[in-house]
């Protein structure tokens, strides 16, 4: 399954929803694609919304770091926002949850650019305490 991504804007944040897989070959090179191309054109704060990603393997790992790095060399940022159970797994297991922001609201996602404005984060210790529960 290839990986779609749909751009949008909300109050100047550049939004991109994910679909489908992020793995080994052609999907990882798009999203790295599209994260050159968002650089070039100066939108450097991005919300990636995996909320339609079914997979990710160690590859797609690594583009989400390359996202957060390119992005931060230009001096923006790249949050998470929507993630499924068995990816929060993933970040949380390879210590890459410490990197990014995650959210599982998109309006709070968007003020999180906005220092003035109320955020409220997606809380990982309480999603490992309930794992360990289960």
């Amino acid at each position: 399954m290839s990986l779609d991504i749909q751009q949008s804007e909300k109050e100047g944040i550049t939004i991109l929803s994910l679909s489908g897989r992020i793995t080994v070959g052609p999907e990882a090179t798009v999203m790295r694609e599209k994260i050159q191309e968002l650089t070039a054109s100066s939108k450097l704060n991005v919300i990636l919304n995996l909320a339609g990603v079914d997979y990710i393997d160690s590859t797609g790992l690594g583009a989400l770091v390359m996202a957060a790095t390119t992005l931060k060399r230009a001096d923006g940022v790249a949050k998470l926002l929507n993630l499924n159970k068995r990816t929060i797994e993933l970040l949380v297991m390879t210590k890459l949850a410490t990197i990014f922001e995650i959210f599982d609201d998109e309006q709070h996602a968007v003020n999180s650019f906005f220092p003035d404005r109320e955020i409220k984060r997606f809380d990982i210790l309480s999603f490992v305490q309930s794992s360990k529960k289960a």
